[in-house]
């Protein structure tokens, strides 16, 4: 018998729902697990022409476990959070070496797959497999800690635990495609983070929070941290082929496994940087050019960046050509890079907007 919850909604999602979005045509489990993956603290929106892009380059799992992870990275480029793209690259390889190139069904095989976890293997099942499974993404434990009425902040294992179980409760047996979209996109076009519109939500009728005017507590917010605040010189090498020299960032990490440019201790003097230049890289540099600066927010903490051009004006050989590499322009924007570095690249005076 269907859940009186899951009933309204999958009625309501019969009207007003998303059914056209880039990863509901030729379905299957590939572009469902790209889709969940690029959706992960990023908006629609936002997703839909990386997606398409990435669709194009690697259309299945095999082109993609196939490709440089250098080629993965350029088209995850701007999307953020690039670990995502590294473990995709890594779990691609995983389902090709050890299921055959065929996503598993079970949840937990998908689970054993480089980052994926509880709720992205129970989309897989549900979006991909029509198996039923409960999920839990940002959107579905916002509607359940409104509706349910429960106090504190998701990422508290106690709080999380009563999610799952309401997740599981309301999930039905049958069209349970239908209801996983239904519930993700209630959160994500009705039951809101601010301003939820709660004279069109389906469900407001059992909605606790709702009753008690008290939308705006649930779910409850993470502890507040002060972000610490960090500072790096950015250094923009050219050699007289107009050729820049970008560094691989280690695989760990902020930006990891993509290509940036070499940073130098914020202790050094602008005066000092062409003798740390020819210190730490082994680089004979004319005087320095500052660029403005900018201020570019991680998770947890903003980085402030002071950008600045050094033409090298002697010998170019690098030592480690695993870690540094010189190229043009238009060959480095190929690659995997970050987002200000990309501004940095293409236009440097617009950098500062980041």
């Amino acid at each position: 018998m269907t859940d009186r919850f899951a009933d309204k909604l999958l009625t309501w999602y019969d009207q007003h729902g998303r059914h056209d979005l880039p990863w509901h045509h030729d379905r299957n489990a590939y572009r469902v697990w790209v889709s969940e993956i690029m959706l992960q603290q990023t908006q629609v929106a936002t997703v839909i022409p990386y997606f398409e892009a990435f669709m194009a380059r690697f259309p299945t799992v095999h082109d993609l476990a196939g490709a440089p992870v250098d080629d993965v990275l350029s088209h995850w480029s701007g999307l953020g959070y690039y670990a995502r793209a590294r473990n995709l690259h890594k779990a691609a390889k995983q389902v090709v070496e050890e299921f055959g190139g065929k996503f598993p069904q079970d949840p937990e095989a998908l689970e054993s797959l480089t980052g994926i976890g509880r709720s992205t293997a129970a989309a897989i099942v549900a979006q991909a497999f029509g198996k039923r499974a409960a999920i839990l993404d940002g959107n579905v434990k916002r509607v359940l800690a409104r509706y349910h009425a429960v106090p504190g902040w998701p990422g508290q294992t106690a709080v999380l635990k009563r999610l799952w179980e309401h997740a599981e409760a309301h999930t039905p047996e049958e069209r349970v495609t239908d209801y996983t979209q239904a519930i993700m996109d209630l959160g994500a076009t009705v039951c809101t983070r601010s301003r939820p519109d709660c004279e069109a939500c389906p469900v407001k009728s059992g909605c606790q929070a709702h009753a008690r005017g008290e939308t705006a507590l649930y779910p409850g917010s993470r502890p507040k941290k002060a972000k610490p605040e960090k500072t790096t010189w950015m250094v923009i090498l050219e050699d007289s082929d107009g050729r820049i020299l970008l560094e691989r960032r280690p695989p760990s990490g902020i930006w990891g496994g993509l290509w940036s440019l070499p940073e130098l201790d914020p202790a050094f003097g602008p005066e000092e940087l062409s003798e740390a230049c020819e210190q730490q890289l082994g680089m004979n540099c004319g005087d320095p050019e500052l660029i403005s600066g900018f201020r570019h927010t991680f998770s947890h903490y903003h980085l402030h960046i002071q950008p600045v051009r050094l033409p090298v004006t002697g010998n170019t050989t690098v030592s480690d050509s695993d870690r540094l590499c010189w190229l043009h322009r238009d060959e480095a924007l190929a690659l995997g890079l970050p987002a200000p570095i990309r501004s940095l690249l293409t236009e440097p005076e617009q950098a500062a907007l980041l």
